[in-house]
């Protein structure tokens, strides 16, 4: 008895999906377009499953990185958090302009350090920013093989 509740306590694993194909698509909208559909006509989408194939990472560019705009950009999200904690230490306090004053002199001075030395560091070897995203090549939508044939059919019946 020990034992079984422990494997139901344990958390799973991640595991391959499993179902037959039922329909693929470009987008990951497309893909949740047609699970949508499939709801709205009272399928049991709690067979589906969307899966995206053909995993890429993206690095998309933002633009050039500058000494200006790495202390710009450090002062203000300095200042911001600065007045977050310097508002929290006033609330504990109980008064709110020394506290401010402190939060957002601090803020600035961590905000100057926490931006430049990080740049600093890479000696104009990554004069960029940019974002990270893991988007994939198409994305198919699985189901259950027992209901895999009604999905299929409801699906022709949409039009993308």
């Amino acid at each position: 008895m020990g034992q079984a509740n422990a494997q139901r306590r344990a958390p799973q694993l991640p595991t391959p999906p499993s179902g037959w194909p039922i329909a693929s698509y470009p987008t990951y909208a497309e893909a949740q377009r047609a699970v949508d559909f499939l709801s709205d006509q009272q399928f049991p989408v709690q067979d589906v499953t969307i899966v995206g194939v053909d995993l890429m990472q993206v690095e998309r560019v933002l633009g050039r990185l500058t000494w200006k705009k790495v202390i710009a950009g450090g002062i203000v999200s300095g200042i911001w958090l600065g007045v977050f904690f310097g508002l929290l230490l006033g609330i504990v306090t109980g008064g709110f302009l020394g506290p401010l004053i402190v939060g957002i002199i601090g803020g600035l001075i961590f905000g100057l350090i926490s931006a430049s030395v990080p740049y600093a560091a890479t000696k104009g070897q990554r004069d960029f920013s940019s974002t990270m995203q893991l988007v994939a090549g198409r994305y198919d939508v699985l189901c259950d093989p027992k209901t895999a044939e009604q999905a299929r059919d409801m699906l022709s019946r949409l039009s993308l």
